[in-house]
């Protein structure tokens, strides 16, 4: 008896101290701002660049580790096919966690026009300044809008100079010189921001716990992106 009773109070006295930890995690939240979800993130979403690479190549099973605990993080659905659907890209820099992206394309219609795709940024992690060409056939440019289904991202395009304002904002090493519109549109969970038209540049950041984001459009075509830094742009499209 004496032996259950001491074992009882063994787990209060963990449960409690975890109780602890999380009460004194969520007092640290508040007074920083921000939700316990974003504090727990920035523990638990920590990546080392060095860890994407292997003899100096991009390790494309590793940035896929990644986004996926991004996704579990968040409770996103992740299947068997998630893996071999996912699209990841360092954009040739060397630095994916300052400046890359994840992607699912779930739908891509050409015949009706009609697109939907998830994004996942890492936390503070740059998708790189870009816009779309009407492409060669009869296709017409793209059009799209960005809802923020978990954590936050800055979604910047055409407007007023507002950048200076958003202090969370680091433009990478690797995208100096390659920022030229500058309206930024602080995006929380459950946000819709929509391009403001069509060959409008954009460009998006994300906050301290990453981002989910779907986006929809009316189309989308590879060889009509055209991204403002050269040698990213030239790495995209192959040359």
């Amino acid at each position: 008896m004496k032996k259950k009773l001491l074992f009882v109070a063994l787990m209060a006295m963990m449960i409690s101290g975890c109780c602890s930890k999380k009460e004194q995690k969520q007092t640290e939240c508040c007074k920083a701002g921000k939700n316990e979800q974003t504090c727990c993130a920035k523990d638990a979403l920590k990546f080392n660049n060095a860890d994407f690479y292997k003899d100096g190549k991009f390790n494309v099973e590793a940035a896929k580790d990644a986004v996926i605990k991004l996704m579990k993080f968040y409770h996103y659905p992740v299947t068997d096919k998630t893996r071999s659907q996912l699209w990841v890209s360092d954009y040739g820099t060397g630095k994916f966690t300052e400046l890359g992206l994840a992607a699912i394309m779930y739908a891509n219609d050409t015949k009706d026009c009609y697109m939907l795709q998830d994004m996942f940024l890492l936390p503070n992690q740059m998708l790189p300044e870009h816009w779309h060409e009407k492409p060669e056939n009869e296709l017409p440019a793209k059009l799209e809008g960005w809802f923020i289904r978990n954590g936050s991202s800055y979604v910047v395009g055409e407007g007023d100079d507002n950048l200076a304002a958003f202090a969370d904002i680091k433009i990478p090493a690797c995208h100096e010189g390659g920022v030229t519109v500058k309206h930024v549109v602080k995006a929380l969970t459950g946000d819709f921001v929509p391009l403001s038209r069509v060959f409008s540049h954009h460009w998006q950041f994300a906050g301290d716990a990453g981002a989910i984001i779907t986006e929809v459009a009316n189309v989308h075509v590879n060889e009509a992106v055209r991204h403002q830094v050269k040698a990213i742009n030239d790495y995209f499209l192959g040359k």
